[in-house]
């Protein structure tokens, strides 16, 4: 009985609906009876809507497909639903959101979803596709959606075919909302920061992977540093503050006010010189890194050299002259020898290397110095220049 009531309620609606259709049609333009008409039109729909999509007493966390859906409390009317591509009304409609890769939907939606949560392969298989666009072409897809399998074409029936330029597939208009991303593989090849438009599995996974330490460029296009001169300079001031990481570690000072946490945003900076991610090289690119490293590359090595006493006393002299200022591996001007460690002014290398190659200055040299450079990272304040 209960549902004929709801039932007669929707015809009644709907005919209500289509009255006010003809009535703002006949009456004058801008007019207030019309703006009344308008106004009484909305508030039919909303209710039409209600009678369709019920509120029920659904959970607060759903999970389903590895995706964690979250109830939604918002009242915007502004989203859209990744299942079936409608407005979400905020007021009427029961919502949810993935907390991992913001996946959104209404409640009624939900059964229908069959694309698991983009985070779990980010966490499962951290890595890009490196070849730009790999298109394989319509006919290898069978005419069909990449990932729903609806039937497409380039002429769109009997629905339009839409390429991502990351997977290189095609895709429904529902799997496919011509959102744009930076391009990781136009990125490293081209040195590219132009925005494609990719589907949406795509741009979720682009979101969550971009701040993701995954590119190793001198292994994937070693020769972008020969063309791209901040890469160099980047390359360079990462390299200094992994010489300058030991200092912190040992310095009581630094820890209580956590220098390194200058980098918490860009934590493998204190782990590697290597590995960028995706966010490095647009920051890069738009000259954001530079000016961020070099700041913080001047406040590291201010306080190594001037304001920290004992970090000073772990400064070295030439191995070579033993003539000079205070040397630090990370100055410009000296180089560190890759096997023992010592630091000398950057002429003196080759003369270091012909020493140890020739004279068989390695066991003079390079043992006790070793063994003192251990001594002052272990807490020891002893400075290395003064162990012979």
């Amino acid at each position: 009985m209960q549902g004929s009531f709801v039932a007669s309620d929707v015809e009644q609606l709907k005919q209500a609906i289509a009255e006010c259709k003809r009535l703002i049609l006949e009456l004058p333009e801008h007019s207030e009876k019309q703006k009344d008409t308008v106004i009484k039109l909305v508030h039919l729909r909303l209710k039409l809507q209600e009678l369709k999509d019920p509120e029920e007493d659904e959970p607060n966390l759903q999970v389903l497909l590895e995706h964690r859906f979250s109830k939604e409390k918002s009242k915007s009317v502004k989203q859209m639903c990744d299942k079936c591509s409608t407005i979400i009304w905020g007021l009427i409609q029961t919502w949810y959101t993935c907390t991992g890769c913001y996946y959104r939907c209404h409640s009624k939606c939900m059964h229908l979803i069959n694309k698991p949560c983009v985070r779990s392969k980010v966490s499962h298989q951290s890595e890009y596709e490196l070849s730009i666009c790999p298109e394989v072409g319509l006919d290898k897809q069978d005419y069909r959606c990449a990932e729903c399998r609806t039937p497409i074409s380039l002429r769109g029936v009997p629905n339009e075919a839409r390429q991502c330029d990351y997977t290189g597939q095609y895709y429904c208009s529902s799997c496919h909302w011509n959102d744009t991303a930076i391009i990781p593989s136009r990125v490293i090849h081209n040195w590219e920061f132009e925005p494609r438009q990719v589907c949406r599995t795509s741009m979720r996974y682009l979101a969550l992977m971009i701040t993701r330490p995954v590119l190793k460029l001198k292994e994937i296009n070693p020769l972008l540093f020969n063309f791209v001169e901040e890469l160099v300079e980047i390359r360079k001031l990462r390299q200094d503050i992994l010489l300058m990481k030991p200092y912190f570690i040992t310095c009581k000072e630094a820890m209580e006010a956590r220098l390194l946490l200058h980098l918490q945003d860009r934590q493998h900076f204190v782990e590697n010189d290597d590995m960028y991610s995706l966010q490095d090289l647009i920051d890069l690119s738009s000259g954001r890194l530079s000016c961020s490293l070099t700041e913080i590359h001047t406040t590291f090595a201010k306080h190594i050299k001037l304001d920290c006493e004992k970090c000073q006393a772990k400064g070295f002299m030439c191995e070579l002259c033993k003539e000079g200022d205070i040397l630090f591996p990370f100055d410009n001007h000296t180089s560190v020898c890759n096997d023992c460690f010592a630091v000398f002014h950057s002429l003196k290398k080759e003369e270091h290397i012909t020493l140890k190659q020739h004279k068989g200055i390695v066991t003079m040299i390079t043992r006790p110095h070793v063994r003192a450079v251990q001594e002052c990272w272990n807490g020891n304040m002893r400075s290395p220049r003064t162990c012979r």
